[in-house]
């Protein structure tokens, strides 16, 4: 099948309360029903990866909204660690929350929908993927890339509860994809995903990769492992095309 011709744009849909939330919008040009897919940034931001990723999903016969997390707070500034976990940390799972549900019921209702709606997210959006599963009720398929600190120390009032606590009400079936030299998510963290999700009886798949460590799919940094990232690449693709596909 030959890659789908696709349009890209800037948008705005509503958030928590209304909030008009900045998105980068790719789909496909010709006329169809097509699935969903929220891409959900990194903490660095909405960035020419993420919007890169998505047009990867229109070429694929997806309509892919990558909301801007940081609509409110602003960028920071990527070069700045700092900064950069700062900013990632003021965002309240709530309103990260409201924010990707209401992602999802854009991208349903739009008269291109199929009706079926996947999200992805890459490490600080990994985590908020496996909780967007556990919280909203219209996602039909996740994928979790190394998504970071789902089993937290400590609890604040933005991040209240643990994203593995919230298995139990996790309404769709999981990918979880991550690196065996990252340390956070380590692969302890895996097993414990993974043992949660058996106590629980949830649907799931699980890939730990050899020679890769945290973001080993973004091909914009050092930690970019091709290997590793093609195998994810199709196993996403096989995923979505079970759960959201016809």
């Amino acid at each position: 099948m030959r890659p789908a011709e696709v349009q890209s744009d800037m948008i705005q849909y509503p958030g928590q309360q209304g909030t008009p939330i900045n998105a980068y919008l790719s789909h496909p040009v010709a006329p169809g029903r097509y699935p969903g897919v929220i891409v959900i940034m990194e903490a660095f931001g909405l960035n020419d990866h993420i919007k890169d990723v998505a047009r990867r999903f229109a070429a694929e016969g997806y309509v892919a909204l990558a909301p801007d997390m940081y609509t409110r707070e602003g960028a920071p500034d990527p070069s700045n660690i700092n900064d950069v976990i700062k900013v990632m940390f003021s965002v309240s799972d709530a309103q990260a929350m409201a924010d990707l549900d209401g992602a999802a019921v854009y991208l349903k209702g739009r008269p291109d929908a199929n009706g079926k709606v996947g999200a992805i997210g890459f490490c600080s959006g990994g985590r908020y993927t496996l909780m967007l599963g556990c919280t909203s009720k219209n996602l039909n398929a996740a994928v979790d890339s190394a998504g970071g600190f789902i089993i937290q120390d400590e609890h604040t009032p933005q991040r209240p509860v643990s994203p593995i606590d919230m298995i139990g009400q996790l309404s769709c079936p999981l990918l979880g994809l991550f690196g065996e030299e990252d340390p956070n998510p380590s692969p302890a963290h895996a097993e414990r995903l993974k043992a949660e999700l058996d106590k629980h009886q949830k649907p799931y798949e699980l890939r730990l990769y050899p020679n890769a460590g945290h973001a080993f799919f973004a091909d914009y940094r050092p930690s970019y492992r091709a290997v590793a990232a093609q195998d994810m690449w199709h196993r996403v693709l096989t995923f979505y095309g079970k759960h959201l596909q016809g």
